[in-house]
């Protein structure tokens, strides 16, 4: 049998073009081909967490799966549930919709902070 091997793995770093200004430490989302902005509520489309502040156009390191740091909006609660809120951050969600697509689940507790989430994708 041939062999397989992945493009990244999970939190392996991603480098694609700012479509918008990206802060570090927010959840990104597909802007377009190649291209990440920060994501917005309840994204179904995010790839990851930018590395660093970038500009419009800029290249942005985005780190995808595994566990990472985003900023929480409110409070989260280890062992919660974690979807995208407005302007790249997460938000806890007890009971997410189908609309709604689950960034991770939350391993430490944090307000309006980073907060550590280990990524479902």
């Amino acid at each position: 049998m041939a062999e397989y091997l992945p493009i990244y793995k999970p939190g392996q770093a991603l480098t694609l073009k700012a479509s918008a200004a990206v802060t570090a430490g927010q959840v990104v989302e597909v802007t377009g081909v190649g291209t990440v902005g920060p994501a917005g509520a309840d994204s179904v489309k995010f790839v990851g967490v930018a590395a660093f502040d970038a500009a419009i156009n800029d290249n942005v390191t985005t780190y995808a799966g595994g566990v990472q740091f985003p900023i929480a909006s409110g409070t989260v609660t280890a062992g919660d549930i974690i979807v995208c809120a407005a302007d790249g951050e997460v938000i806890t969600d007890a009971t997410p919709t189908s609309a709604q697509c689950v960034v991770g689940i939350a391993l430490s507790t944090a307000t309006d902070a980073a907060v550590r989430v280990a990524f479902v994708r």
